[in-house]
């Protein structure tokens, strides 16, 4: 009796189990849950084509201030680092003994005009005895001689009279252009001496506009600067400091070497820019872009959806039914926060823009459809 009623709570335990393990098989064999991926379509915009490059702010003009007469300078009028007009008083040096060599000048321009008025009336009396023969003609000709040569010593008192004035006037050293001033590298008291070897007072910039120089590669000048002046005016140019994210000033080309250096294979160009606000200054670092062509249609994605595979560029594409897909792509330029795909990617494909790390190729995912940016944002 024991051993029956122990053989059938077996058989109904070897039932239950027997019931049981399709239903946990079947469990097993569910598929894990499609990963959620965000995905955004590649645009299709109009696009202008842009080159980054980096460069250095230039003044339009400089000046170095040097001395063109010797003294002791008597006054120095700016302040260091101030905002001069063109003719406002620099520095002064001691005028006195160009003064006293202007009166002397004049004394001796008076002495030889009054010689050239003896000589010339004596001359007159000499061809009015002449005609009488009452002189001979040598006597004639000394006289002419004597008169030119009186004549010429006022033309030469003259030239050193203006000469004396204009050294008098150099005393008195004003500003050749409007801009800012550096410091003053002499002050009251010094002696300074003239020539081209003379020690600088100080230097001078102009302010607005001023000049970003940058150097641009052969392939870029052929491609966007070879039109002629005319055209190179035309081609936009747009300016970002080293604090800024973006490009606040717009400009123009203003000039382009005549030759490209052959060691670097690159043409130095410069553009012009507004500074009326004084912000810019010559030597600080410039971020500079550069625009060619007309604008033009271009495929653009989210630049955090490309992933980069050694050397090489890739998007993680959603197919039509769901499944990802490796392609390799060539990306070209920032527009925006956008990024254009010169290859590799058409306009209406969905791209993998977050989740890059759940989506492997050839998985099935479930999209979620994300915006982009506006493309024309940044341009």
């Amino acid at each position: 009796m024991l051993r029956a009623s122990l053989a059938c709570a077996i058989v109904v335990a070897l039932v239950i189990v027997l019931r049981g393990e399709p239903s946990t098989i079947a469990k097993a064999s569910v598929a894990p849950a499609a990963a959620e991926v965000d995905v955004a379509m590649a645009l299709s915009s109009p696009v202008t084509d842009w080159q980054n490059y980096s460069g250095r702010l230039e003044a339009v003009e400089k000046v170095v201030i040097r001395p063109l007469v010797s003294g002791t300078i008597v006054a120095v009028h700016f302040k260091d680092g101030a905002i001069v007009k063109e003719g406002d008083l620099l520095f002064e040096i001691d005028a006195r003994p160009y003064t006293a060599r202007v009166e002397q000048a004049q004394a001796s321009l008076a002495a030889a005009k009054s010689r050239s008025l003896y000589t010339a009336t004596d001359l007159g009396r000499a061809q009015r005895l002449i005609n009488s023969n009452a002189i001979a003609m040598r006597d004639l000709d000394e006289k002419q001689n004597a008169a030119s040569e009186a004549q010429a010593n006022v033309r030469q008192a003259q030239a050193i009279l203006d000469s004396s004035r204009l050294d008098l006037a150099h005393t008195r050293i004003t500003a050749p252009v409007s801009g800012r001033m550096s410091r003053a590298l002499v002050t009251a008291g010094n002696i300074v001496s003239a020539g081209e070897n003379a020690a600088p007072l100080s230097t001078l910039v102009s302010l607005s506009p001023i000049y970003a120089a940058f150097d641009v590669d052969e392939q870029t000048f052929l491609r966007y600067l070879n039109h002629g002046s005319a055209k190179g005016s035309e081609v936009p140019v747009m300016l970002g400091l080293s604090n800024e994210t973006d490009y606040s000033r717009g400009g123009k080309l203003a000039s382009m070497d005549n030759q490209l250096d052959v060691q670097s294979a690159t043409l130095r160009v410069r553009a012009s820019f507004d500074n009326a606000d004084g912000l810019l200054r010559p030597g600080m670092l410039a971020r500079i872009k550069l625009g060619g062509g007309p604008p033009r249609q271009a495929v653009l994605i989210d630049d955090s959806a490309i992933g980069t595979d050694q050397d090489k560029k890739f998007v993680l594409v959603v197919t039509a039914n769901d499944q990802v897909e490796y392609r390799r792509i060539s990306p070209g330029n920032l527009v925006g926060d956008l990024r254009i795909i010169d290859s590799g990617l058409q306009a209406g494909e969905r791209v993998v823009i977050n989740g890059l790390h759940r989506a492997r190729p050839g998985d099935t995912v479930r999209p979620l459809l994300a915006q982009h940016v506006d493309a024309r944002e940044g341009q």
